[in-house]
């Protein structure tokens, strides 16, 4: 096979794939098709959009949250105007104690919110991994995918949380999972530039010869957008280098096209 992999300085900043947009309390990786993986995950706040159990969830009071149970002022799975439930609101600020009492009163785990994002995605999206844990414990499903089609393992994979993402796996969660730009957990770490994750989950047994919408390969996008160590992981995991994408180009094209030495 000819060396076309020297990796010196790389002209210009990819476009391709996730960029990185700092916003907020956090940071939004975004797609060329603005499907999103986002790690500025804590909900935007309102009262006027929350019932009583929603505002006392959010704030973690687990005595009032009994409270409002007991009196029947709000169900268990009552949703606010944003369609979020109790569940959702404890789990994305870390309200362990309101988590555990609603799984407790067998609350409805896999609720989605306007996004379609379920309890457990805001867990893990927000990092929040004992909420998670306990969602998972209690049967929460691992593989819905919100409204731009990323599952729990496509956020852990966003943050490099490998904790989390082995967790996830352990009950099941897809490893080749596909959101709407046919990135899988994979796929999305090595657009990211996740070394540690890329690692991981090819020890996992994830497919490495995955494409995306376009038809790149892991190669293509880690030659976009990743570091060299990357590159040489795929490499030595026979990837196809002569696969071509929805534009004809191979693997060696993209590495010219960024400027790579």
């Amino acid at each position: 096979m000819r060396k076309f992999f020297g990796f010196g300085s790389q002209k210009g900043k990819s476009s391709l794939g996730f960029s990185t947009i700092e916003q907020g309390n956090g940071f939004d990786m975004v797609s060329e098709s603005d499907n999103r993986v986002t790690s500025r995950p804590r909900y935007h706040i309102r009262d006027k959009d929350l019932g009583k159990i929603h505002k006392v969830a959010s704030t973690g009071n687990v005595q009032k949250v009994q409270k409002i149970l007991l009196l029947q002022e709000n169900g268990l799975n009552d949703k606010d105007r944003k369609s979020r439930t109790a569940l959702h609101l404890a789990c994305a600020n870390g309200h362990l104690e309101v988590v555990t009492l609603l799984a407790d009163r067998k609350c409805q785990l896999n609720l989605c919110d306007n996004e379609n994002r379920t309890a457990l995605i805001k867990a893990v999206q927000c990092q929040e991994e004992e909420c998670a844990t306990i969602l998972l414990e209690r049967g929460a499903d691992p593989n819905i995918m919100d409204i731009d089609g990323n599952s729990a393992l496509h956020y852990a994979v966003a943050a490099q949380n490998m904790d989390m993402a082995a967790k996830l796996l352990s009950y099941k969660a897809n490893i080749e999972a596909r959101n709407k730009d046919e990135l899988t957990p994979l796929l999305l770490a090595v657009t990211e530039k996740k070394q540690q994750m890329v690692e991981f989950l090819v020890k996992r047994n994830a497919n490495v010869h995955a494409v995306d919408k376009m038809k790149r390969t892991s190669l293509m996008l880690a030659v976009n957008d990743s570091t060299s160590d990357i590159v040489r992981l795929l490499l030595q995991q026979g990837v196809d280098v002569f696969s071509q994408d929805n534009c004809g180009w191979i693997a060696e094209e993209h590495a010219f096209k960024r400027g790579l030495n």
